[in-house]
């Protein structure tokens, strides 16, 4: 059994976070861990404001020890980390244990106009595991916070940003565009082997239920690494299987809703 890991939030919602990792890991045929670095949880009488609960740092710790030396993995995904000791004990695991097949999601959050709600923890993702990672998968709001250009909105923007980050150490990189570019009529992101671009464009799906899209495709794209696949075939698949999951996205409640990965099995049964 190939086996993966998530070091990532949980979102108490199930449409994103660690539980989008497990269940993507689960449609890819491999055996899915987890490493909980907080809880986020919602408000249903509050318009669904979210709260987050970080974990503490030795459970955190003690997590990763029954994960990478309890069980052992072939590929991980890091998302939300949420703490300064949650990025170091990251850096401390991935490194210590040579993990080749590191998918680094850089989760972060934006308070507005463009700006992160924590440049500290930001800058310390940056500097500590881009250098450890096989592939980055930012969107355009993390491509233009790790790329220090501010925004991110055309396709030579892309360009720019994933020429400036692997520059900063990751091996590749996969700019998420999707529905968000600017009078986009597709789905389209953006890969650099360090190199060469590749654009990866799919339908442009209708859909104000993406909820966890991003924690999917990265998820998607690790499974796919510890497949054997190499890393422009692992975002390629991922790209469908992404695209698959939207197509049969659902609204959880009046504020949300996530894609539904199991929509993979029926396009291709």
């Amino acid at each position: 059994m190939v086996k993966v890991a998530t070091i990532a939030g949980s979102d108490a919602s199930g449409g994103a976070g660690l539980e989008a990792d497990l269940k993507t890991f689960e449609e890819y045929g491999v055996y899915g861990m987890a490493a909980v670095t907080l809880i986020a949880t919602m408000d249903s009488e509050n318009n669904w404001a979210h709260r987050v609960f970080p974990i503490e740092e030795a459970a955190l710790r003690a997590q990763l020890d029954t994960v990478f030396k309890g069980v052992g993995v072939a590929a991980v995904k890091s998302g939300m980390l949420g703490s300064l000791y949650a990025v170091e004990l990251t850096r401390e695991y991935i490194g210590k244990h040579r993990i080749a097949g590191y998918v680094l999601d850089p989760v972060m959050v934006c308070k507005g106009a463009g700006e992160a709600l924590n440049p500290e923890l930001n800058s310390s993702l940056e500097q500590k595991l881009l250098p450890l990672a096989e592939l980055a998968t930012p969107n355009l709001f993390e491509a233009g916070q790790l790329s220090g250009l501010g925004e991110v909105a055309s396709l030579e923007q892309m360009k720019e940003a994933a020429r400036i980050i692997a520059g900063k150490g990751a091996r590749n990189v996969l700019v998420k565009g999707g529905a968000k570019l600017p009078g986009a009529a597709a789905a389209l992101d953006l890969f650099f082997d360090g190199r060469n671009f590749e654009v990866l464009e799919a339908p442009l799906i209708k859909t104000g239920w993406t909820h966890g899209a991003g924690c999917t495709t990265a998820a998607a794209i690790t499974a796919g690494l510890a497949r054997g696949l190499s890393v422009y075939e692992a975002v390629a698949t991922a790209k469908r299987f992404i695209t698959e999951s939207l197509s049969r996205s659902f609204a959880l409640n009046r504020w949300v809703g996530p894609g539904n990965p199991g929509g993979w099995r029926r396009a291709f049964a």
